[in-house]
């Protein structure tokens, strides 16, 4: 059974940078399609960044700030923010899911990131 591991939310300051991370254990981290998703209360959960077998790809808002990035040696997904915006401020997850599919199957249990002024 996968499981996900989040961490590295916090509270910043607008322009700030955070870096978050999701631990995969249960199997190897480079057998997933991997993401970032982020959810405001009363809001779908919205895709922010993709992994899988090198490719990224990322959502409009945060392209060029965001950075996500796969350590298969630590089995550990980051996801590098820099510039953060108000607009970030959201309960992150990682997600794993089938190679190639962009369907995601095993879901972290989220961490929290706000930004203010």
């Amino acid at each position: 059974q996968v499981q996900l591991v989040e961490s590295g939310g916090a509270s910043v300051q607008i322009g700030g940078s955070l870096r978050l991370s999701c631990v995969v254990s249960g199997d190897a981290s480079n057998n997933y399609g991997m993401a970032w998703f982020r959810q405001v209360p009363g809001k779908e959960r919205e895709g922010v960044a993709w992994i899988d077998g090198g490719y990224t790809d990322y959502k409009a808002s945060v392209r060029g700030r965001f950075t996500i990035s796969l350590d298969n040696a630590e089995n550990t997904l980051y996801l590098q923010m820099n510039t953060l915006k108000p607009d970030d401020t959201a309960i992150y997850y990682c997600a794993a899911g089938k190679r190639w599919s962009r369907t995601y199957n095993y879901w972290g249990q989220g961490t929290q990131v706000t930004v203010s002024s």
